[in-house]
């Protein structure tokens, strides 16, 4: 594993974006694992700023996202492809085809991650796959547990995400409790893993995943056996290591 130590947030996007342009300029027709959330939000911003100024070319990438929240609708503010949408893919030339979110409005949970898995193996494994990750250790929306999970599977989130993620909604009640996420074995075949973390409420999770067991109760934990991954983080996520 490879530490990329930003002082600050904004260094830390600033390093872990030129992780991932590099990528966009080595393979025009890359295909990038894309994460929510944010910490990810100054990165997305770098990009943008790099495809304005003409340094980056979207127009032949393919983008895959870790997750979506269960009932809501593209349009949703609160929904992923909402955000991604708002982040990335409106402000830069890529085709919106050649974009995928699971698909939260399917109520049958079995046929929606049948086809996102379906949808995954014909794009094939990303090449660059971004990843935050949680206080409880959950990477997408893979939460802590007794085993992996290795494909795309619908999630109960935990009482920890679900107060985590109740600052974007009105209510406590708004806040969907289930989600649809990208398994454990497609996030581990990507090429080269990306993780971004921030601020001290990170630290613990950060020195659980990389230096505590590899345990489920952990799932980003995992990564440690991935052979190419890449810490971008500032100075409070890392001060525990």
């Amino acid at each position: 594993m490879r530490i990329l130590r930003g002082k600050d947030y904004g260094e830390m996007s600033l390093l872990a974006a030129r992780i991932m342009a590099a990528k966009i300029l080595s393979n025009p027709s890359c295909v990038l694992g894309l994460a929510t959330g944010s910490t990810p939000i100054g990165l997305y911003d770098k990009l943008v700023k790099w495809n304005e100024e003409g340094i980056l070319d979207f127009s032949k990438v393919t983008t895959v996202n870790l997750d979506e929240y269960k009932g809501l609708t593209p349009d949703n503010d609160q929904s992923y492809r909402y955000f991604m949408n708002t982040h990335l893919f409106d402000r830069v030339n890529i085709r919106k085809d050649h974009t995928f979110v699971p698909d939260g409005t399917e109520k049958d949970e079995e046929k929606a991650c049948a086809d996102y898995n379906r949808i995954l193996e014909e794009v094939g494994p990303a090449d660059i796959q971004l990843l935050g990750i949680g206080r409880n250790g959950h990477i997408g929306f893979n939460e802590p547990g007794d085993a992996f999970i290795p494909l795309t599977h619908s999630v109960q989130l935990t009482e920890s995400t679900i107060e985590a993620n109740s600052r974007f909604f009105a209510t406590l009640e708004e806040v969907p409790k289930k989600a649809y996420t990208m398994g454990m074995k497609t996030i581990l075949n990507a090429k080269t893993v990306l993780i971004v973390a921030s601020g001290k409420d990170k630290a613990q999770a950060v020195h659980d995943a990389f230096e505590g067991p590899v345990t489920p109760a952990c799932p980003a934990s995992v990564l440690q056996l991935h052979s190419d991954v890449v810490l971008a983080a500032d100075e409070d996520a890392l001060s525990l290591m």
